[in-house]
């Protein structure tokens, strides 16, 4: 309710109130009481602005007036009303005039085009809902009569006593009864009024010495009736009631469980998944994470109103039929929050999909992020994807469908959505699709159709073997840059890596090409040469001012495609900041295992990052690095050029770029390049010549002694010098 604007209002009036008049110590504390010092803050301001003195009877009349007009208004559904309504309660707005400034604030009319003549209305339905509690209650307390249950012509006659206990439980069971939820916060108000504290502001106190055991009673029966079947939402409002009665016994009892990590849902009672529900409910989570609670279906089941209230969902469970279409329904509720949903290695299939892509379409569906890799989704599932998000195309920014079998018809029907005029998307993830040189063609046409907002896409292939790997060879390669050389393009990063390395317990973690719009372009393991650079180089010198990072890991480059790339990295357009040239040379300890990738260096790079592998780079790619980057070197930050067999005169080439005035490379790594102690000398020389920049130095991997890096050492103890990491 904090984000209704009324209500603010009244929180604030009331406190301002309460704190000026200095009433009492301690603020107010349930919902019914901040209502009912909203009402005695305008019976008291009226009494001050009018008579000059105490409550007065005129103004008790209109309010008992004001609570049967709300009651009876409210039991047939009615928002609005009539000036025949407040007739029927004895309300005449000419004589009320009076009140203005007690009640106007409260109650007011409008001149409405939809109904004939001035209609009238609370200016909130919470405030009506609070007076129609008040009027129940001061009903029975002043007659004896539940207004809550019919009672026949013959009531009087055969009439029996009515306990305070009936009263309250019958009020439960009919609100419980209530198929829209509509006496929720009336039930609430109407317990409210039962504690000590709030029958002392009213000074109606009947039953004194005997609220403490009713309340308790009443506490029992609540309780009783959270171990039943109740939907979520009821259960919610019962633990509500339990606060407006100060019982916070079940919500205690669940929270220190979580405080001390000894929670376990398979042995939570009915009530105790209710308190858990409104914990996480109160605690405004803005990110919910099944895990932490279960993985099972049953948990998600019963949390289910946590999902809706939060922005991001993270569920890695078995789903079923049931759970995707109650997920579903989610998405579809004009109510829901979620923004961000990850279903990864949840075994959906294209049935699963289907439901879920029920809530998709839907004008409530303000879903940002969708990740659901690893479903084992098919072709047919980009068809319901498609389907439904080009009748909901505006919201959507990232899709992720790496690692299921969706070969080149899937990303067939998924370009319809991609040249929509509506979509929108920024990132688009299609690793490990089974996808070949074809799904380059259908991309690069739907691309170049609505090219303004893809910011990443990942072509790529993870390090591990599976069935569903990309092929897209150098005739894929050929029809992307058909994209990236369109005037509409501004893609940034571009990334394309091929590993062929596989390792039992070697866990890597490969990025590929990143250009704009294309923000992120991976082309990972994608069985790329020289002849892809030589495509790569030309797209890119016509259109080169928006790429940030390009990734050409693993690909079987040689010196031949580094020269290729190097024409780019020279032209004065280029922005690039990170290029990653990595290359495996050998690793035997699982046999006689042996991968070349490629790789590239970058020129106008911030960051130009590669990672321990060979990349069939020699001294000479040093030397046309070396060369490219001096003529245009401002942007560079990272260069990384690991396990290539660079030798002592491929670094002598880069000390040469390391010195110039325009360098401002901070972070080199040469890890397993074949080093001596010459290529420290060489090193140290390169920084006295330009100390201001370099800040990380890796050589591990090479056959180097503490006494070769000794002029490294201190250079880096020295305070002359930025260099902070020697490794």
């Amino acid at each position: 309710m904090c984000h209704i604007p009324v209500f603010c209002w009244i929180t604030a009036t009331v406190l301002e109130f309460v704190m000026k008049n200095k009433e009492s110590e301690d603020l107010p504390k349930t919902l019914t009481e901040l209502y009912l010092r909203l009402v005695l803050f305008h019976l008291k301001t009226k009494d001050i602005e009018y008579d000059g003195e105490a409550e007065t009877d005129s103004c008790r009349k209109i309010t008992e007036s004001l609570g049967k007009l709300a009651f009876d208004q409210l039991w047939k559904g009615n928002l609005i009303f009539y000036e025949s309504d407040l007739k029927e309660c004895d309300i005449d707005m000419r004589a009320a005039s009076v009140y203005s400034g007690v009640f106007t604030q409260i109650f007011k009319a409008d001149e409405c085009h939809m109904f004939t003549g001035v209609v009238y209305c609370f200016i909130h339905l919470s405030i009506q809902e609070f007076f129609a509690a008040l009027h129940v209650y001061l009903t029975f307390i002043n007659s004896g009569v539940n207004l809550l249950k019919k009672q026949s012509p013959l009531f009087k006659i055969f009439q029996k006593t009515l306990t305070v206990k009936d009263f309250y439980q019958s009020a439960v069971d009919k609100a419980l009864e209530s198929p829209n939820g509509h006496l929720d916060l009336f039930l609430r108000f109407l317990l409210g009024l039962s504690l000590q504290t709030n029958q002392d502001l009213l000074c109606m106190l009947t039953q004194t010495g005997s609220s403490s055991q009713t309340n308790q009673e009443t506490v029992h029966y609540i309780k009783k009736k959270l171990s039943g079947k109740l939907s979520a939402e009821k259960s919610i409002n019962l633990f509500h009631c339990l606060n407006e009665l100060d019982d916070r016994s079940l919500v205690e009892e669940i929270q220190q469980s979580l405080r001390s990590g000894r929670l376990s849902t398979d042995q939570l009672s009915p009530a105790q998944w209710s308190a858990l529900v409104f914990i996480l409910l109160s605690s405004d989570l803005d990110e919910f994470d099944l895990e932490k609670y279960s993985r099972s279906e049953k948990a998600f089941l019963k949390l289910l109103p946590v999902v809706k209230a939060s922005k991001k969902m993270n569920k890695r469970i078995c789903l079923h039929c049931y759970s995707s279409s109650a997920l579903s329904e989610i998405l579809s509720s004009p109510s829901n929050h979620l923004r961000e949903l990850d279903l990864s290695s949840n075994y959906l299939q294209d049935s699963g999909l289907d439901l879920l892509c029920v809530g998709l379409k839907s004008p409530d569906c303000k879903l940002e992020t969708l990740r659901l890799q690893s479903c084992g989704l098919s072709e047919i599932s980009c068809d319901y994807l498609a389907a439904a998000l080009k009748s909901n195309p505006s919201h959507l920014r990232e899709l992720n469908l790496y690692n299921n079998k969706l070969q080149d018809p899937g990303v067939k029907h998924l370009c319809g959505f991609l040249e929509s005029p509506g979509c929108k998307l920024e990132t688009l993830r299609l690793r490990d699709c089974g996808l070949s040189e074809i799904s380059c063609d259908y991309l690069a046409a739907a691309l170049k159709s609505n090219p303004s907002h893809l910011r990443q896409l990942d072509l790529s292939n993870d390090y591990s073997s599976s069935s569903t790997k990309n092929n897209l060879q150098d005739p894929g390669v050929k029809h992307l840059c058909g994209f990236l050389e369109s005037p509409g393009c501004k893609l940034e990063t571009l990334r394309s890596v091929s590993i062929c390395f596989l390792l039992a317990s070697a866990v890597w973690s490969f990025h590929f090409l990143n250009f704009y719009i294309l923000n992120l372009l991976q082309l990972e393991s994608c069985g790329l040469s020289e002849i892809s650079c030589d495509y790569l180089a030309a797209a890119l010198k016509s259109n080169p001012s928006h790429l940030r990072q390009l990734d050409l890991w693993g690909n079987n480059l040689q010196d031949s495609g580094v020269k290729h790339l190097c024409g780019f990295l020279e032209s004065p357009g280029c922005g690039l900041e990170t290029l990653r040239s990595v290359s495996i040379v050998a690793l035997q300890s699982i046999g006689d295992l042996r991968v070349s990738a490629a790789g590239a260096v970058a020129g106008g790079l911030r960051a130009l990052p590669s990672s321990p592998q060979a990349c069939g780079l020699s001294e000479i790619s040093c030397d046309y690095l070396a060369a490219a980057l001096k003529s245009n070197p401002s942007h560079l930050r990272q260069l990384q050029l690991w396990g290539n067999n660079l030798k002592d005169s491929g670094v002598k080439h880069l000390c040469g770029f390391l010195e110039s005035p325009g360098c401002k490379l901070e972070t080199l790594r040469l890890w397993g390049c074949g080093l001596s102690k010459i290529s420290c000398d060489y090193l140290a020389a390169a920084l006295k010549s330009n100390p201001s920049h370099l800040r990380e130095l890796y050589l591990s991997w090479n056959k180097l002694q503490d006494s070769d890096v000794k002029q490294l050492s201190d250079l880096q103890q020295s305070p002359d010098y930025r260099l902070e990491t020697l490794e």
